[in-house]
């Protein structure tokens, strides 16, 4: 099994509005209560391309950002993973909209956007990064694709990590195909010798049967949006206690075992 430590992490959806605000949630201390999610413009960008972001890259960068200062360590040495399901649904509606129109046009800012890595495209513009960034699509098992792309990426390479996940719901009719019931984002530090918690990962070709979140207000979310799989761990985390699960991937799952 492979063991990378957490430097630092971040939240964010409906009840979830940061790290801070949402462990006594993640604890089961307090009770899970729907708040609708604000979207900051990204803070690290320079106004020109702050004004250009729509909501997939706000919530990606807003959680990136926020477990990148959490961790404590500088942005620029930070190798990027960012995942979503389904990308930019919002922009490539719009597109697929305008091109049933007479003139067909598409404007070169929804182009640019519409890419699968545009957030990782953002990130590194805004904090002026050189590292390599990865960015993955798995449908609903993308979480754990970016989480076992992290960890053996850390472990390998020896260097920080910043694993970062996120999806928004699709606008109509494409929502009719793909339903994402809610916004939602996290984000993770990892770092390969720290003092924090540890995350360690193993393959295996058997279902995942135990991914569900503790707090039984959370599991609609887990299921409903692809970085909501991040919950059982983000508990653990939040709990300050152990916990060993599985988490669906493909065809089969990744045994997670988190110690803190």
């Amino acid at each position: 099994m492979t063991f990378v430590s957490v430097a630092g992490a971040a939240v964010l959806g409906p009840g979830l509005p940061n790290w801070e605000a949402s462990m006594p949630v993640l604890r089961g201390e307090e009770a899970w209560a729907h708040s609708d999610v604000a979207l900051p413009p990204p803070a690290l960008l320079a106004p020109t391309e702050r004004r250009r972001t729509g909501p997939v890259v706000r919530l990606a960068l807003a959680v990136a950002s926020a477990a990148a200062v959490a961790s404590g360590l500088d942005l620029v040495t930070l190798r990027p993973v960012f995942a979503s399901g389904n990308g930019d649904g919002i922009t490539v509606g719009s597109i697929l909209d305008a091109l049933t129109k007479a003139d067909g046009f598409v404007s070169p800012t929804q182009f640019h956007n519409s890419v699968h890595n545009a957030a990782a495209g953002y990130w590194s513009i805004g904090t002026g990064s050189n590292q390599p960034a990865t960015s993955l699509g798995c449908h609903d098992w993308s979480f754990g694709g970016a989480l076992m792309k992290g960890v053996a990426e850390c472990a390998a390479e020896r260097e920080p990590v910043l694993l970062c996940v996120y999806d928004v719901p699709m606008p109509p009719p494409l929502d009719a195909a793909r339903q994402i019931g809610s916004v939602f984002g996290v984000a993770m530090v990892l770092v390969p010798d720290g003092a924090g918690p540890r995350i360690g990962l193993r393959w295996t070709m058997e279902a995942a049967t135990r991914d569900a979140p503790l707090n039984p207000d959370l599991r609609p979310l887990a299921l409903t949006n692809p970085a909501g799989r991040s919950l059982r761990m983000l508990e653990a985390l939040a709990r300050g206690q152990s916990d060993s699960f599985d988490l669906a991937l493909l065809d089969g799952s990744l045994a997670v075992t988190v110690t803190v």
